[in-house]
């Protein structure tokens, strides 16, 4: 199990906290088709050992990763009302101040927008709760050795805290302990030491979550247990006190009153609107779309951004003994190599080792009616093979790992083993693969 913690520690380290988009959700039938893919995959494939099993995951992990960002811009590029052109044709957001508010459009060119433009106004961003315990003089003991214990109650769970004061521990030893207790527990709150600058120090408790619904009273409280111990302790430590209390967001949009239990939220099923600060007395930002070609060039760099992204990663990896980086690149730079004609006739410029740079000019050029549906065949047949590589990383990000291969099958006449190759599928790895 130990072995499978580390993937997963790793994992949540560096990709937990990324922004998810409605492409990250699924039908029963995409989770069928991934699954058939992998068995597909994994059926007439060797058994094989790695040697540098923790390197390996991590690697695994981050190949997964870049290729489900690329696999998200393409579907997202896939949103279509007609011909595939319209892919390329998605709405671009945009707002005349990102200082009040940003905005990015998350439609599908399916729903029924009211208005193409509004204006809006921030009068109070949302805000979280925060619990502030008392000062406590870091070198001195204000607490009695022993065990003791809290509920922290959260508007979907309860949790017990239990911690023990030791002898010779200070205030601020028992403030480490109870920081490092709940900033770990993965509770919703997040935890920080303060200090007054005179020798004293205090527990802090913020809310991740923001705003009150109307059957609130607060995002969480913290009752000691029943024995006179926990209550005292409480008294002495304080992080039962809230000091602000959590605030919905206020605004006006096209001049009514509206609020929000928090700063990001989606207007209509097209725009995912984020207040970002107070707007100044009699001034609104006006969010609107992009013309046209702006807004084909936009989505048209967004492909090439994250193309490019799992291309440079993979010249991170490159030279070394664990993975084969080398063989990443090959993989996925084939995409722009062999379409490498069409699309520098567009604008788009393939460099040296596969990645694309832009000449704007030139692809506005290429997107003028008179040129347009040729560049459109060629933009999207670029888009469904790195989509396609895309996918195939991500079925067996495994497949470029260097690996010692221990036996072959005998081919035609094999079972399916859906976790032999694609090990970080089913984060099977152990030493003993």
């Amino acid at each position: 199990m130990a072995k499978i913690d580390s993937a997963y520690n790793y994992y949540i380290s560096m990709y937990a906290n990324k922004e998810v988009s409605r492409y990250d959700c699924h039908k029963k039938s995409d989770l069928r088709k991934i699954y058939n893919n992998i068995v597909k995959a994994n059926k007439e494939s060797p058994l094989y050992k790695i040697p540098n099993l923790e390197d390996a995951k991590k690697f695994a992990i981050d190949v997964k990763e870049h290729a489900k960002s690329i696999q998200n811009v393409v579907a997202s590029l896939s949103d279509r009302y007609g011909s595939f052109e319209d892919s390329f044709r998605k709405k671009v957001a945009v707002s005349s101040d990102e200082e009040q508010v940003a905005v990015k459009y998350v439609g599908d060119g399916t729903e029924d927008n009211n208005s193409e433009s509004f204006s809006i106004q921030v009068e109070k961003l949302a805000s979280p709760q925060i619990n502030t315990g008392n000062f406590l003089n870091d070198e001195e003991m204000d607490f009695t050795p022993g065990s003791y214990s809290f509920d922290l109650n959260t508007n979907s769970s309860s949790y017990e805290l239990q911690y023990n004061v030791n002898p010779g521990e200070t205030n601020r030893d028992i403030i480490n302990k109870l920081h490092k207790l709940i900033s770990t527990s993965n509770l919703g709150i997040s935890s920080k030491i303060i200090e007054d600058g005179n020798g004293s120090s205090a527990l802090q408790l913020t809310s991740n979550q923001t705003g009150l619904s109307e059957d609130e009273d607060c995002l969480f409280s913290i009752k000691p247990a029943t024995s006179s111990g926990s209550i005292n302790a409480m008294n002495v430590l304080g992080i039962n006190q809230v000091s602000a209390a959590a605030e919905n967001s206020s605004f006006l949009l096209n001049g009514v009153s509206h609020s929000a239990l928090s700063n990001t939220f989606t207007l209509n099923d097209a725009f995912e609107l984020s207040l970002e600060g107070i707007s100044k007395e009699g001034s609104s930002a006006f969010v609107s779309f992009k013309a046209d070609n702006e807004a084909i060039a936009d989505n048209i760099q967004t492909l090439i951004d994250s193309f490019n992204g799992i291309l440079s990663s993979a010249e991170d990896y490159t030279g070394n003994s664990v993975w084969k980086g080398s063989k990443l690149i090959a993989d996925i730079s084939t995409c722009s190599r062999s379409h490498r004609s069409e699309l520098e006739a567009i604008g788009l410029m393939v460099e040296a080792n596969g990645s694309i740079s832009i000449d704007r000019e030139q692809l506005t050029a290429a997107v003028d009616p008179s040129r347009a549906e040729a560049t459109f065949e060629t933009l999207n047949s670029f888009k469904n093979s790195v989509g396609k590589k895309a996918e195939n990383a991500s079925i067996d990000p495994m497949n470029y790992v260097n690996k010692i291969i221990v036996t072959y099958k005998n081919p035609g006449h094999n079972f399916p083993a859906p976790y032999i190759s694609s090990i970080y599928s089913g984060m099977m790895l152990d030493n003993y693969v």
